[in-house]
């Protein structure tokens, strides 16, 4: 199949497409909501460099998340106050936001202020989810699980098209490999792209240790740079990264996040690649 280009609406009314032939994207934010302060800093700081390099931007941070590893892991904010942060953030910043729905008792509300709603991995075959999602007729970027083959993710793409959702993005962020690893099988990419949908590549999600560290979930931050090259080698419309400013001090998912400060030279990295491929 062709692929198709997701045009996503923005607060500045500059239609952000993603895509063949379009501009990289970058969703990328903390992985929870932790403070107002915090977001700020990463969608500000984010917005300059993907301005400055030529990168379609679009600032993420949960506002709850529901799969934590433990019952005392922090989780965000919570639906009210998180969907508050990322109003402020998206009217400051004139940048489009993206945070996980679990549960459609969450749909209408994260709807009147997200301009992209996301489907958690461990959520991607949850059929009533994906049909509240795409009845609001926003876009859809639905994770890969990562106990899904990407070939079985044309079902959850078949279940939004089946109720008139035409915005769906993909994402791949590894699959279970024995215990507390994620190992990437880079012919998901091409193979999800072929469903006619951008496809998006998590880089920090998929060098998490899930449940590697006991009560909480490790990382191979190490691994970040060289899994986004060699992705975007392959080819993908987007890459998922989760930044943050002290990733030691982060209350969720520290050990795969990206310090902010790292996040530039790695982008430059990257648009050498593509553009040596393209």
């Amino acid at each position: 199949m062709m692929q198709i280009a997701v045009t996503v609406d923005t607060p500045n009314g500059a239609p952000l497409v993603v895509g063949s032939g379009q501009p990289l994207l970058l969703i990328g934010g903390p992985c929870a909501l932790e403070s107002e302060e915090l977001a700020k800093t990463v969608a500000g700081t984010m917005q300059e460099i993907c301005a400055k390099n030529g990168i379609s931007y679009v600032f993420k941070a949960s506002f709850d998340k529901a799969n934590r590893t433990s019952l005392t892991s922090y989780r965000g904010p919570g639906l009210v106050d998180g969907l508050a942060i990322l109003a402020k953030i998206r009217r400051e910043f004139q940048v489009p936001v993206i945070s996980d729905i679990h549960d459609i008792s969450q749909v209408t509300a994260a709807a009147e202020v997200l301009d992209i709603l996301q489907i958690p991995a461990f959520l991607c075959r949850q059929t009533d989810l994906l049909v509240a999602a795409a009845k609001t007729g926003k876009p859809v970027n639905v994770k890969k699980g990562q106990f899904v083959s990407p070939w079985d993710m044309e079902n959850a793409v078949m279940k939004i098209r089946g109720v008139g959702g035409t915005k769906i993005m993909l994402v791949e962020r590894g699959a279970s490999f024995g215990y507390n690893n994620l190992v990437v099988d880079m012919r998901s990419l091409p193979v999800m792209r072929s469903f006619g949908c951008p496809v998006i590549f998590d880089a920090t999600h998929s060098v998490q240790l899930p449940g590697g560290s006991g009560g909480s979930s490790g990382g191979q931050r190490e691994f970040i740079g060289p899994l986004a090259r060699a992705a975007v080698a392959v080819g993908i419309d987007g890459l998922f990264m989760e930044i943050h400013p002290n990733p030691e001090k982060a209350l969720c998912d520290g050990p795969n996040s990206i310090p902010l400060h790292e996040v530039e030279d790695l982008l430059r990295q990257i648009l050498k690649v593509r553009n040596a491929v393209s």
